[in-house]
């Protein structure tokens, strides 16, 4: 489908940003009903002087967040019993090994494992505890800190990006 071209912002363009504001719709959707960018949406409430309420995406936002943060610490708490369990295993009194002896498969019990069988479980009990270590840095502090100074950075990306794309008047004509 051919580009029509960038469309100029009448009054009446305003005017109607401004009722489906009244409304209640967000920019988006302002955006689709008007078949507009959201940008040249967001430029037009900017110079009417409109915000939009940002009570319902907040509320979603940390809604969201909670159920990450459950489904980390559920993460932390079976990368814990794995690690336990594999200790457990290492602790045993007695050992049932199992090998391949001309082509059969042979079990037998030892009091101790193999070398190699040990230092396979210390490697899963190692993982296990670092990785569980590693999400609950981020539910600390410090993993938000993180977040904060990653958002900071995209919003000021962001903000150069649109104000670029402003310059060379990409778009509908705001």
């Amino acid at each position: 489908m051919p580009s029509k071209g960038a469309q100029p912002v009448t009054d009446q363009t305003k005017a109607d940003v401004r009722r489906l504001h009244a409304e209640g719709l967000g920019r988006n959707a302002i955006a689709r009903e008007l078949h507009r960018s959201p940008r040249t949406v967001s430029v037009i409430c900017e110079e009417l002087g409109l915000t939009f309420d940002r009570t319902a995406a907040a509320v979603a936002t940390e809604a969201r967040m909670v159920d990450i943060r459950a489904r980390r610490t559920d993460i932390m708490e079976r990368l814990q019993a794995q690690a336990e369990k594999i200790l457990a295993r290492l602790e045993r009194q007695e050992h049932r090994v199992r090998e391949v002896s001309f082509g059969k498969v042979v079990t037998y019990e030892v009091e101790e494992l193999p070398v190699q069988d040990v230092r396979n479980l210390m490697v899963a009990v190692s993982t296990a505890t670092t990785q569980a270590a590693k999400l609950e840095a981020l539910a600390s502090d410090g993993g938000v800190n993180d977040a904060k100074s990653m958002l900071g950075q995209l919003a000021v990306g962001l903000t150069a990006a649109y104000q670029a794309m402003a310059a060379e008047g990409d778009g509908d004509t705001p």
